[in-house]
């Protein structure tokens, strides 16, 4: 693949946060340093976007339990989103913030996370520099492989390097459910309410411990609601809503005919 060289503005230039690549001489130019090769070798292009990047690491979730709640934390949100055009909701995708992922084979993400503000489409990834933004809430799913990581270097990462506003962790197995948010810089924790939810300012929204069966798992879920306490139904519990409210509705048209039909033999046909 060629290398291609496009002339950045400061700010997304500033987005890279690279301290070692092109530095920036005046609006408009740019210096080419021993980096551009580097990425020549990897065959990626300047600046790289999805489509160059790598996407996928043939990594499956931790375990059944993480899959499925990553998918319950997902489906419902874009359900509810559906109307909206402006927001991204993704799972289990890379996140590039610097060029230096590349070079360090280092392409984990987030489990899950939403973005604001941007156009609803596919993306094979994220790419900061190419958004103009990162993402506006992250929840990790801890596992006794990647806790001490989700804990320690990735919030560090999502504080300090990708200003992430809110970020949560949930582990599906012990329950442990802990959220904070970004305040002058630092992330400070988010006390929960009186029912023992976690609220996301950012989504107007709030998290929920739902004890149920979700595709034939018992379990403690990680559940978004309203504030006024509505679960944000899945799918198949929204289309099993819809049913219910129709089969309601059918037995009410029912009950009214049978009682039209008894006034009309006590007292004959309405009259019009």
């Amino acid at each position: 693949m060629s290398l291609r060289l496009q002339f950045l503005s400061a700010p997304v230039y500033a987005l890279l946060q690279l301290p070692c690549v092109l530095p920036l001489i005046g609006k408009g130019q740019l210096m080419a340093e021993v980096t551009l090769a580097e990425l020549a070798e990897l065959g990626v292009e300047f600046p790289p976007t999805e489509d160059e990047l790598p996407y996928d690491d043939g990594m499956p979730m931790e375990s059944q339990r993480h899959a499925i709640q990553l998918q319950l934390l997902m489906d419902p949100l874009r359900l509810y989103w559906t109307d909206r055009h402006d927001v991204f909701v993704g799972g289990n995708m890379f996140v590039y913030f610097s060029l230096d992922q590349v070079r360090n084979q280092d392409f984990r993400g987030p489990d899950f996370f939403v973005a604001l503000g941007v156009p609803k489409r596919e993306r094979k990834s994220w790419v900061v520099w190419q958004e103009g933004k990162g993402p506006d809430v992250v929840i990790e799913l801890l596992s006794d492989s990647t806790a001490a990581r989700d804990k320690g270097e990735k919030k560090f990462i999502y504080q300090d390097r990708l200003r992430v506003p809110e970020y949560f962790w949930f582990d599906p197995f012990s329950g442990e459910c802990v959220g904070f948010t970004l305040r002058d810089g630092v992330y400070v924790p988010i006390v929960m309410d009186a029912q023992e939810r976690l609220f996301s300012q950012q989504l107007d929204l709030v998290l929920v411990q739902w004890e149920g069966i979700y595709q034939d798992l018992h379990a403690r879920w990680l559940r978004w609601a309203t504030v006024t306490g509505g679960l944000l139904p899945t799918p198949q519990e929204a289309l099993e809503q819809e049913q219910q409210r129709a089969a309601e509705a059918q037995q009410q048209a029912i009950a009214l005919e049978a009682l039209l039909a008894r006034y009309r033999e006590r007292f004959g046909d309405i009259p019009q």
